[in-house]
């Protein structure tokens, strides 16, 4: 792998891992598109983009994760505040892609193909379109119930599905059950914190020995494109559904969905 795919990769991941298009998706075309192979680097390479992502994210929502800490004592009491509730309702959301994760990575690694990719991306648009249309968007973060905290992490989990987006999947479920989309893409970044740590250290576990040897720097720009770009797509898209709606993001996936269909086709 090459400095200018290190880069390219790491922008890739970075932008997809939080805006509704599917990260997942995005990294297979490239390197299917483009005939990328990182060999034994591939491994080591999307841990470091993973925690490049990590890092945007932590670093963007600092505040709420310092004061979620602090009220660790009142997460397992009769009355917590809204820190400890949000952090409540996180783990209660995080346990589905735990158990998805760990009892069906095999059947999800199988999935990693570009003809899922195409059902997926396009499912999910038409989703998106609907929850846009039918959604009341009245809701805040701060009102959803343990069960519907539960019922965004099973969306998160079949996110795991190449092309279904985890962002995607967990904002589009929140509009469903009435949140705005600012509460809703929160929300989702937030949930997406252990799943993004998860992911970097399953994929750490499996590093084959030697695999760094010589790979500091393709690592490093991997780490950094996909930091600075993450921690702007989460600035940004929480800007952008705080006052426009998620169709951009639909029509994009069936523009992505047809042209890909059209490429296996021809191939």
């Amino acid at each position: 792998m090459t400095v200018i795919q290190a880069a390219w990769l790491g922008v890739v991941q970075g932008l997809t891992e939080f805006l509704p298009i599917s990260s997942s998706a995005h990294l297979i075309l490239t390197r299917e598109l483009l005939g990328w192979e990182a060999g034994p680097v591939e491994i080591p390479f999307d841990v470091a983009c993973h925690l490049g992502t990590l890092l945007s994210v932590l670093l963007y929502f600092r505040s709420d994760l310092v004061e979620m800490v602090r009220a660790t004592p009142e997460v397992l009491t009769g009355a917590p505040g809204e820190p400890a509730q949000m952090a409540q309702r996180l783990i209660v959301g995080t346990v589905p892609i735990a158990l998805v994760g760990w009892l069906l990575a095999g059947v999800i690694d199988r999935l990693r193909e570009p003809g899922v990719v195409v059902l997926t991306l396009s499912a999910g648009a038409l989703v998106m379109l609907v929850a846009e249309r039918v959604a009341r968007l009245e809701r805040e973060a701060a009102s959803l119930t343990l069960f519907e905290a539960f019922g965004l992490g099973c969306a998160q989990a079949v996110a795991l599905i190449p092309g279904v987006s985890r962002s995607g999947s967990v904002i589009t479920v929140a509009m469903l059950r009435g949140l705005n989309r600012k509460e809703a893409a929160r929300f989702s970044f937030l949930l997406g914190i252990p799943a993004i740590l998860a992911a970097g250290v399953r994929s750490a576990w499996t590093v084959p020995a030697g695999a760094l040897s010589g790979q500091a720097t393709v690592l490093a720009v991997g780490f950094l494109a996909s930091g600075v770009v993450g921690y702007l797509a989460v600035a940004g898209l929480i800007r952008y559904l705080a006052h426009h709606p998620i169709d951009l993001f639909a029509y994009y996936r069936l523009v992505v969905a047809a042209a890909l269909l059209v490429w296996l086709l021809a191939s």
